[in-house]
């Protein structure tokens, strides 16, 4: 290939990948406190009032690389959002699914218990545990967090039909062999 041709790669990649989290910052500028990860949901404002505007902001940006897939940076940020705001369930949760993306699952099933512990409706924490739950093998476990998830979301949820389906899966997978036919 010509210097010439390859010369203009590195460049445009770099404008690409500005482009990506330039948009990525308007989304969540745009949704504000309405921008979550995993599970479909939401998160809720904090029952004590208005976030620090540190604690919002490391939070966004936890929540941008998760979504980029950078989980050790999206781990930096919550673990400074839980260091000033403990008791917030969306950070427990949103830590929670950056350690599933590093496969860390039973450190992962912590922080999801610890978003239920804190507020026991926090539906996508159920959904998050199922997943952790699935990758430490307890499939009766993920069937029973799954199953939660699924009683807590709207009909409309994105992720409820998802959640059937691998309830309806977890179920095949651990019926004995003599009653599949």
């Amino acid at each position: 290939m010509p210097a010439r041709a390859r010369g203009w790669r590195a460049p445009a990649l770099l404008l690409l990948a500005l482009a990506v989290i330039g948009a990525g910052g308007l989304l969540v500028a745009a949704l504000g406190d309405h921008f979550a990860v995993g599970g479909g949901s939401a998160p809720h404002p904090p029952k004590t009032g208005p976030l620090p505007a540190e604690v919002h902001q490391r939070f966004q940006q936890g929540v941008m690389m998760l979504h980029a897939k950078q989980h050790e940076h999206a781990l930096a940020a919550f673990h400074r959002v839980l260091a000033l705001a403990p008791d917030l369930p969306e950070a427990h949760v949103n830590m929670g699914y950056a350690l599933l993306g590093l496969k860390r699952y039973d450190a992962a099933r912590q922080f999801f218990e610890g978003a239920i512990a804190l507020r026991t409706r926090q539906h996508n924490a159920y959904y998050g545990l199922a997943v952790a739950l699935e990758g430490l093998h307890d499939l009766p476990g993920a069937i029973g967090a799954m199953r939660s998830y699924a009683h807590l979301a709207k009909a409309d949820d994105p992720y409820k039909r998802k959640a059937e389906a691998a309830i309806w899966e977890w179920q095949a997978a651990t019926r004995p062999a003599s009653s599949v036919k």
